[in-house]
């Protein structure tokens, strides 16, 4: 039996390294041992899936949902409409850490496209690959080739992928992987930063490798758009700049935007978080981790929950250069035009931009699968550490960076906008 064994550290799998899940650590007297995905009380392979893309790929490989066949691109941008997700996010890695390495090279960088529960790669001339979130059982991943027909291919369950996507390595839970890597001439990774590490807490400066960024900001040191070359005197890196060696018309957009950057890191982050915290907490509610018995499992929700909020307040929140950043305008609209606003006409999803990433710095991403699936004794405990962080009348120095007016903004939103809230909150 595989477990998932609680640390402060989390791993980068190089196998396949587009998305990584991170650990929280855990407060109990002896280090738990937590029972893998695919036993129980989990059982992942067992289950029906009920992510977004499983409840539609019927209606996409039946041609309800209509495609374009008549090239590549063309399919991906009616794939995009179709999972209404925006070609603004898209992101482009050039490294070969993923499941299709033979074909990415800074002359063919990989795409990757997302939505707050939907996350597309896709390789010119490869295959696509899906992986929808769901809210009790995290990654459910699909690959599949591009249509050349009339005809949908063939849309397969990856389980495979659970190799990467869920090892003992990085958790056991079902997640995504990421990576920041110095890649060689042809993409492979010559080095490694931040692989124990994901979410809007990395410093800009151990982000982004393999990666290529476009658009306007401050950042002076980072690790994108450089490919590097290995000698007996050390590392030397060498410029690649977007657009150098393939040409950026070849994807719906031309740009890998620095703020498609932000919010992709800060997404997989949540995600990671939440449904790893699902999984725990479901075993030690059903018994099934000895070392936390039914006295000390109170105990044990309450530090995830302090851990979540800490994310959902964005505690740890990188760094922004100084003159912060712009953002590429067609992502910003496309990003707001999904925002829910309180009476007073605020969002979660309101940018700042020159001080930090939002305006309200709690998590749009409440509203997500990840957050969804919570257990009900983790969440009351989430939303009872939420509250008494938001409660301006009784500041906690944890979070004293909240001036009282952002803090009773964000209670503002959430209980006009969040379902599930709790009456009394």
């Amino acid at each position: 039996m595989k477990h998932l064994k609680p640390s402060t550290r989390s791993f980068r799998n190089p196998c396949c390294g587009l998305f990584l899940l991170p650990l929280v650590s855990l407060v109990a007297k002896a280090e738990p041992e937590f029972p893998g995905f695919r036993h129980p009380p989990h059982e992942y392979l067992k289950r029906t899936p009920n992510d977004r893309f499983t409840r539609i790929k019927d209606d996409l490989q039946s041609g309800k949902i209509a495609f374009e066949y008549s090239s590549e691109k063309a399919y991906l941008q009616s794939l995009l409409r179709g999972l209404d997700i925006s070609s603004h996010t898209q992101l482009l890695v050039f490294s070969t850490t993923s499941l299709q390495l033979s074909r990415i090279s800074p002359r063919n960088p990989r795409a990757v496209y997302f939505s707050e529960d939907l996350y597309l790669g896709w390789v010119p001339g490869g295959k696509m690959e899906v992986i929808g979130i769901d809210p009790d059982w995290g990654a459910i991943t699909y690959i599949f080739d591009t249509p050349r027909t009339k005809v949908h291919s063939p849309i397969v369950r990856a389980t495979r992928c659970m190799n990467c996507h869920a090892s003992s390595e990085i958790g056991g839970a079902p997640g995504l992987l990421a990576s920041s890597v110095v890649p060689g001439p042809g993409g492979g990774s010559l080095d490694a930063f931040r692989q124990e590490k994901t979410g809007h807490g990395i410093p800009f400066a151990d982000r982004f490798g393999g990666w290529h960024v476009t658009g306007k900001h401050g950042i002076k040191s980072h690790w994108g758009n450089l490919t590097g070359l290995l000698s007996p005197a050390g590392l030397t890196k060498v410029p690649n700049e977007h657009g150098q060696q393939f040409s950026p018309a070849r994807y719906p957009v031309p740009s890998s935007d620095i703020l498609a950057h932000l919010l992709f890191e800060h997404q997989v982050g949540f995600v990671n978080r939440f449904i790893s915290a699902t999984y725990r907490a479901r075993a030690v509610l059903s018994r099934a981790v000895p070392e936390i018995d039914q006295e000390a499992s109170g105990a044990f929700l309450d530090a995830e929950a302090a851990s979540l909020v800490r994310y959902l307040l964005f505690a740890d929140e990188a760094k922004f250069p100084t003159d912060g950043i712009e953002g590429d305008p067609q992502l910003k609209k496309s990003f707001l035009s999904r925002a829910k606003r309180s009476s007073a006409g605020h969002s979660l999803r309101d940018f700042d931009l020159s001080t930090r990433i939002f305006k309200y710095r709690c998590s749009y991403m409440i509203s997500s699968a990840a957050f969804r699936g919570l257990p009900t004794q983790l969440k009351e405990r989430v939303f009872g550490k939420l509250g008494q962080a938001l409660d301006s009348a009784k500041p906690l120095p944890e979070y004293a960076y909240l001036p009282a007016k952002e803090k009773q903004a964000i209670r503002a939103i959430l209980k006009d906008t969040l379902s599930g809230i709790p009456k009394d909150w």
